[in-house]
């Protein structure tokens, strides 16, 4: 039986999230075009409200995180929210699809690296490389105890199967396991930015100071290899 992983005291600010920019700017906007007048728009707004994760778990409509969890009146507390609130179907490296985790590296060469190999993934499947791709940066600071999956440089680390990078099946059921019993979230090494180090956090009221940082757009121009510039 594996132990559990250690407890590390983390002090770690402008860590670094990366976020498609239609989602960064004012929610509602993105539904302005679609109506004709302003009795549209209402119309479309609460048809947005019915279907919206987010609002729906602010009102304790979701099974996966409850409301005394969310945070409400901080700077960008809509978008931590989000990030427990919508979660992929078949979830990520460390969460299943009922509860999402605000996911974030430590240096921005990581979170690039991230978001690159995921969007060029989406492109393999479709044989195109031909797309550009605004990201806005979000920004934020944590001083807690986090569970550590970073390994001893001089043994091989326990948790390889959390990091395999072909499966989530070990690492979600570690997560599972460590938020059943309290845990705040996991510090692990990056899959596909060697080198580099990511928190997965799973309690919203530790993500501190959000604030945007710099936007950059990926550009695919036929090759799995995007441009990557700052705009």
């Amino acid at each position: 039986m594996k132990p559990v992983p250690r407890l590390s005291q983390l002090r770690q600010f402008d860590t670094v999230r990366l976020i498609p920019s239609r989602f960064a700017d004012a929610e509602d906007s993105v539904l302005a075009p679609l109506a004709e007048n302003d009795a549209v728009l209402r119309d479309l707004f609460d048809l947005d409200n019915a279907t919206n994760d987010r609002l729906r778990g602010e009102s304790g409509l979701l099974l996966g995180i409850g409301m005394d969890e969310l945070v409400f009146g901080v700077p960008n507390f809509r978008m931590i929210n989000a990030a427990y609130t919508y979660a992929r179907p078949e979830g990520s490296r460390f969460n299943d699809g009922e509860r999402g985790a605000w996911y974030c590296a430590f240096e921005l060469e990581t979170a690039l690296a991230e978001v690159i190999f995921h969007k060029t993934v989406e492109y393999q499947e479709i044989d195109r490389f031909d797309d550009s791709v605004s990201y806005q940066a979000l920004l934020a600071d944590f001083s807690a105890g986090f569970h550590d999956l970073r390994g001893d440089l001089h043994s091989p680390n326990p948790w390889a199967d959390c990091l395999d990078p072909a499966s989530y099946i070990a690492s979600q059921r570690l997560a599972a396991e460590l938020l059943d019993a309290g845990s705040m979230g996991i510090i692990y090494p990056s899959v596909r930015g060697p080198g580099g180090s990511n928190l997965a956090c799973f309690r919203p009221a530790l993500v501190g100071n959000v604030r945007k940082g710099q936007a950059y757009r990926l550009t695919w121009a036929g090759s799995p290899t995007p441009t990557v510039d700052a705009i």
